[in-house]
């Protein structure tokens, strides 16, 4: 299928546009200092992962408690100093290098539309550190739920087809294959899986998957999409 037929790109945000897993790192071993740097990526990130699902509530709130549960198991500093530093540094978030400049040419050929698990505070503060690309957005605390509930993304297309847009001209793309590619492979929606652990070990933050799911595109980062949709129709670029 041609880029040419979509209209709408959806994008998921943290670890597609937003490098948590830089932030994560980054974090966890500035503010457990000498305790946190002998432990490997891996062992900071299914702490992470264990106590994100412990605590899966709003990411503007919910992250200081994340926190604490990850400073028990890796015995690291879990005071509320701790605590609340690394929820401040969770809205600080770090974009990959190439995302701003590929949504923004994005932009001159699809309407974007960002669909992420995190809530309007702290999808509001990505928003920022990207440049404000998005035409629209749908969060976590609005739908009610997170993906990979299918309600989730049957709010957005419902929300989508107010603006006119059809089902079919929607290409949704992610990183994660368990929150997004998987599950929106299932629901017939067109799928670009943006790798960005190409090369590397292992699932980093976001759950493993048993499978993966194959999709209508597939590349390693965000300017290579771009890239192909300006060599398509390079009349626009």
């Amino acid at each position: 299928m041609p880029f040419s037929a979509f209209k709408v790109l959806t994008f998921d945000v943290v670890g597609t546009l937003i490098d948590f897993e830089t932030g994560i790192l980054d974090s966890v071993r500035r503010i457990g200092g000498r305790a946190a740097q002998g432990l490997s990526d891996d062992r900071i990130f299914e702490a992470y992962k264990r106590g994100r699902d412990a605590h899966p509530y709003r990411s503007s709130e919910a992250m200081f408690h994340v926190y604490k549960s990850l400073a028990q198991e890796l015995e690291l500093p879990a005071d509320d100093l701790a605590a609340g530093a690394f929820q401040l540094d969770v809205l600080r978030w770090p974009a990959f290098a190439d995302s701003a400049e590929a949504l923004r040419r994005l932009r001159r050929h699809f309407r974007l539309v960002a669909m992420t698990n995190a809530d309007r505070t702290a999808f509001s503060s990505y928003a920022n550190t990207l440049g404000q690309p998005f035409d629209d957005s749908v969060t976590a605390d609005e739908t009610g739920t997170a993906k990979p509930d299918p309600n989730f993304f049957s709010f957005n297309r419902g929300r989508q087809s107010a603006f006119g847009t059809k089902f079919g001209e929607i290409l949704h793309v992610a990183q994660s294959q368990h929150h997004d590619i998987g599950i929106a492979r299932k629901l017939g929606y067109k799928t670009c899986w943006i790798e960005r652990r190409q090369g590397q070990q292992g699932f980093g933050g976001t759950p493993a998957v048993a499978t993966l799911t194959t999709p209508d595109f597939h590349f390693s980062t965000l300017k290579q999409l771009a890239d192909a949709v300006e060599a398509a129709e390079p009349r626009a670029a």
